[in-house]
C-alpha cells in the first residue's frame, strides 16, 4: 500500500503541529484581539447593547441591564489577559464558555426563525446578518479558542503563567 506513514503517525504529527507554542501565541492574539475589539462598542453604548440582549429573549428582564453592563467588561478583561498571557488557560476557558453561550443563543433564535441584531461587534441597528453565517463564524472562533487554550503548549511570552 505504499511507504507512507500510518494513520496513527499522521494523527500524532497533526496533534503535535496544533500544539506548537507559536501557533498557540498567534491563536491567543487572534482570539483575545477579537474579544477586545468586540467589547469596545458594547462598553461605549451599554444602553443599545441592553436592547440587543432583550431582543434575544433569553435573559430574564430584571437581569438584562446587569448582563449588558458586565458581559463586555468580561470580554475585554479575558481578551486582554489572553493576549498578554496572564493566566491564559483561565482567560481562554472564559472565552470558550462565552463563545458556547453565543452559539447557543444564536442557535435558539435561528430555530425560532428570529432575524435579530447579533450585537457581536457593534450595537448598530444595521448589523443584521444571516444567523447561519454567524453560527459558522462562532464555530470557527470556538475552534481557534480551543487550540489557543487547550491544545497549544505554553510558551514563555510576555507574562505567560500557564
Amino acid at each position: 500500500m505504499g511507504g507512507g506513514r500510518s494513520a496513527v503517525a499522521r494523527g500524532a504529527w497533526a496533534l503535535k503541529a496544533l500544539g506548537h507554542p507559536w501557533l498557540g501565541i498567534i491563536a491567543r492574539i487572534v482570539v483575545g484581539g477579537i474579544f477586545i475589539y468586540a467589547s469596545i462598542d458594547k462598553i461605549l453604548h451599554a444602553d443599545q447593547f441592553a436592547r440587543i440582549v432583550f431582543n434575544y429573549h433569553l435573559v430574564p428582564a430584571p437581569l438584562i441591564n446587569i448582563f449588558a453592563l458586565l458581559l463586555p467588561w468580561v470580554e475585554l478583561g479575558a481578551g486582554i489577559f489572553l493576549v498578554l498571557g496572564i493566566w491564559p488557560r483561565a482567560a481562554g476557558l472564559v472565552l470558550i464558555a462565552m463563545v458556547i453561550m453565543f452559539l447557543v443563543a444564536l442557535s435558539i433564535n435561528w430555530v425560532r426563525g428570529v432575524n435579530l441584531e447579533c450585537g457581536c461587534f457593534t450595537v448598530s441597528s444595521s448589523a443584521k446578518g444571516a444567523i447561519a453565517g454567524l453560527v459558522l463564524r462562532d464555530i470557527l472562533l470556538l475552534l481557534i479558542a480551543i487550540q489557543a487554550t487547550l491544545l497549544a503548549r505554553p510558551k514563555a511570552w510576555l507574562t505567560d503563567r500557564g
